[in-house]
């Protein structure tokens, strides 16, 4: 009954089933690609950089690991709040091409960083600026493939993390030699390699923006023919989100809800900050859990003010179990692959003796090729298994979380450097399958009205959870214990997790999307 009840809730109008893609919509998939690549080759660099900078700027492994976790994944997930609001009621082309100019820049500006509290501050800018990225590129493609292709699509644009991320290593790898060759006592303006290649990177991504802007807006809901009307007032919308996430603008909007949210938003402040206090005591690092106290409160802050202003979108989403399960699910997978994706390299270069150009090659050009594959081959299969199973997809996301557990432990144990370079390629291989299958659940789980906000909320568990944590905790125990091989491994607890999470999700998916019209109608939606 499910299974006929689920199909009965797709796109059953003939018109609709059988429409072809647009040729203008594989064209403007194919330059958000390329605005994903820069994405991570600019969020990425600082991996084949990390050794470089961890020796000129005096950091420990901790320190790298908030660099490229915390202080850009607290503030890109903070901000995607507000941003994928404004996805959802604004132009989202415009949108993307501002967030695109803002973090090439701080990118730039990377490069003339003289301390960690500098570097720091300019990774927040990039994360500020990223954050607008995914939630407007989600809902426009969901917006130029009709649901059938929308698995495909997505895992096509997502080829742009594996893609960017590889080449980061390739392209850091060679500057940072090749400049420290030329200019070993410093360049212009006493730049080193690591700072050249900030720049390098940077730049290039303001032209692009350029061309972002050129790309058409499509109507909202057409492709499935619940159009849906342009808002009048566009920024409202996001003005709130901004006052319901940033601190400590949330206080005012919990008071503007009664004295009794003030009350529960002021408790959850102290609840949150004491136990991060109390895990900054016992780790000596309260720049990490500071961040995360300021990220998690936000959020927890903003879903209250969501349930009070739109009632149905936080009914979809944060009262949606299976919404849940599924990114948090998601969110074990992130927390293992982005600590792999960052540490593979220094691994390589202070455990294995490898040089910054022939690691950045083998890495980055087996990551790059890896991740292509499992994130095309792993949104075709979830399409595919969505067709014969409402809960189809779950299944690929539970094969990015087990599946890389072999492959981690022998390549942070052997010491036989192809063979480390050859896992790697399983593991971004493996691990990269599941993004689309996941990013398509929560997509189907909503209105599309709500997917920019539902894809931000989504990007909540990769960077809150993944990439927030998980790099800085295997930097804290490689510290701790002076092994950076024990902190990689250390990883491998996101797979009972997520398995559990995954299981639970497979359970709720289905009925969950069987009812999402008339959970929404319940909830107050009135264009249904």
């Amino acid at each position: 009954m499910a299974v006929v009840a689920s199909a009965q809730n797709e796109d059953v109008r003939p018109e609709i089933a059988a429409q072809k893609v647009p040729t203008y919509s594989w064209y403007a998939l194919s330059v958000l690609v390329l605005v994903y690549m820069l994405n991570f080759i600019d969020r990425n660099i600082l991996s084949i950089l990390a050794n470089d900078i961890k020796a000129d700027l005096g950091l420990s492994d901790a320190d790298l690991g908030f660099l490229y976790g915390t202080a850009f994944g607290v503030f890109y997930a903070l901000f995607g709040i507000p941003l994928g609001r404004l996805a959802d009621s604004w132009n989202r082309t415009r949108l993307m091409t501002l967030g695109l100019a803002l973090w090439s820049l701080m990118t730039a500006l990377s490069g003339f960083a003289r301390s960690g509290l500098q570097l720091s501050l300019a990774r927040i800018g990039v994360g500020v600026g990223e954050a607008s990225a995914s939630p407007a590129a989600y809902s426009l493609i969901s917006d130029w493939f009709p649901k059938k292709m929308r698995g495909t699509a997505l895992a096509i644009y997502s080829a742009g993390l594996y893609l960017g991320g590889g080449i980061s290593l390739l392209i850091g790898g060679l500057i940072v030699e090749n400049w420290n060759a030329t200019y070993p006592g410093g360049g212009p303006f006493d730049l080193v390699g690591w700072q050249a290649a900030f720049l390098a990177v940077g730049l290039p991504g303001l032209l692009l923006a350029v061309w972002v802007f050129t790309l058409r807006e499509p109507v909202r809901g057409a492709i499935e023919g619940l159009p849906t009307p342009k808002t009048e007032r566009p920024f409202r919308g996001f003005v709130a989100e901004m006052f319901a996430v940033i601190p400590p603008f949330t206080f005012i909007s919990a008071a503007q809800r009664g004295g009794r949210e003030l009350f529960v938003n002021i408790g959850a402040a102290v609840a949150i900050g004491a136990l991060c206090w109390f895990l900054g005591s016992l780790t000596d690092n309260f720049q990490q859990w500071g961040a995360i106290a300021i990220g998690y409160y936000a959020v927890f802050s903003w879903a209250r003010s969501l349930r009070h202003r739109d009632p149905p979108t936080f009914r979809l989403i944060w009262g949606t179990p299976a919404f849940l399960y599924t990114i948090l699910g998601y969110g074990m997978v992130a927390f293992a692959s982005y600590s792999v994706s960052f540490w593979a390299a220094p691994y390589a270069e202070r455990v294995l003796g490898a040089s910054k150009s022939v690691l950045g090659f083998w890495i980055g050009g087996g990551g790059a090729l890896g991740g292509f594959l499992g994130v095309i081959l792993g949104g075709r299969l979830s399409d595919w298994l969505r067709e014969r199973n409402p809960g189809g997809r779950i299944f690929v996301i539970a094969f990015g979380v087990l599946a890389p557990v072999v492959p981690l432990i022998i390549a942070f144990t052997t010491d036989n450097v192809p063979l480390y370079y050859f896992l790697n390629f399983l593991l971004s291989l493996f691990g990269s399958s599941a993004l689309g299958a996941a990013a398509a659940t929560t997509q189907d789980l909503v209105l599309p009205r709500m997917r920019g906000t539902a894809t931000a909320t989504f990007f909540l568990s990769t960077t809150l959870v993944g990439l927030a944590l998980g790099p800085y905790m295997a930097g804290q125990v490689s510290t701790l214990t002076q092994n950076l091989s024990t902190g990689v491994l250390s990883m491998l607890i996101a797979a009972p997790i997520g398995s559990v999470l995954l299981f639970l999700a497979y359970r709720t998916v289905p009925e969950a999307e069987r009812t999402l019209t008339e959970r929404a109608r319940a909830a107050g939606e009135p264009d249904i």
